[in-house]
């Protein structure tokens, strides 16, 4: 792939299109053979590519603002984060054992400093090569600090649905997939998928698209999702692994 892309697959709709049929005919009148040409109209599969382009660093930036507003919202709504609710379950007992409670804790609070590493180094516009090779490590930190978060969680997953943590996580990554997909179709030429200029305008076409029963859309929701989900968790995942999540997924195994 020429273009930096997270993953690209393609689909087919059905439609309708014309097809021309060429045939010789006798005129009656002259007696000579001509050409006619018939047009009809025929229900045809069309293929369409479906891109998940990867993002730039002002549109991660974008994204990571995205999850502190709504995570500011939540708060302010009394939603625990996971964090106040794992800590919560670590002084009083419940549903997480005592050792996944700490865990949890230590985790998120790694997790934070990570992210506040990751941010200052990220605002520099120069940087040292010591510097680079220090942001590439804190990203692999970050990764695996995220990747031991979500196996744990993931064990107590009705614990965490509705914390503000998971609501701004659902929100972040709903952000990636309206400004990430791209879509080629028959005439050639790629286009953003989620149609307006601001975020406002590309959610208001995600909710139309969703509302109004839009076949195309229908049939990439799924994986447009899933990929992006499994992205934003794994951050390093190689396209071998996209490609196995997709067979999962066309077989029903997802």
């Amino acid at each position: 792939m020429n273009k930096k892309t997270i993953y690209e697959f393609k689909v087919e709709k059905e439609e309708e299109a014309e097809e021309q049929n060429t045939s010789e005919q006798v005129n009656k009148e002259t007696g000579e053979k001509e050409k006619v040409t018939k047009t009809k109209t025929v229900k045809k599969q069309i293929p369409y590519t479906i891109r998940i382009a990867e993002p730039s660093r002002r549109q991660i930036e974008d994204a990571d603002m995205e999850f502190s507003v709504e995570m500011s919202k939540c708060i302010k709504k009394g939603i625990l984060t996971k964090a106040m609710l794992a800590k919560k379950y670590s002084d009083s007992g419940g549903l997480l054992t005592e050792e996944d409670s700490t865990e949890l804790v230590r985790s998120y609070r790694e997790l934070a400093e990570l992210q506040n590493d990751l941010g200052r180094l990220m605002s520099k516009k120069k940087k040292t090569e010591k510097e680079k090779e220090k942001e590439s490590k804190l990203n692999e930190d970050f990764a695996e600090v995220r990747k031991r978060i979500v196996e744990l969680e993931t064990s107590y997953q009705n614990v965490f649905n509705h914390t503000a943590d998971t609501k701004a996580q659902n929100k972040t990554i709903l952000w990636y997939v309206l400004n990430l997909t791209h879509v080629t179709g028959p005439e050639g030429a790629e286009r953003p998928f989620f149609e307006g200029d601001t975020p406002e305008a590309k959610e208001e076409s995600y909710y139309v698209l969703d509302e109004s029963g839009d076949e195309l859309y229908d049939l990439i929701r799924e994986k447009l999702m899933t990929f992006v989900s499994f992205w934003y968790f794994s951050q390093n995942a190689s396209e071998e692994e996209f490609e196995n999540l997709e067979q999962d997924i066309d077989s029903g195994e997802l």
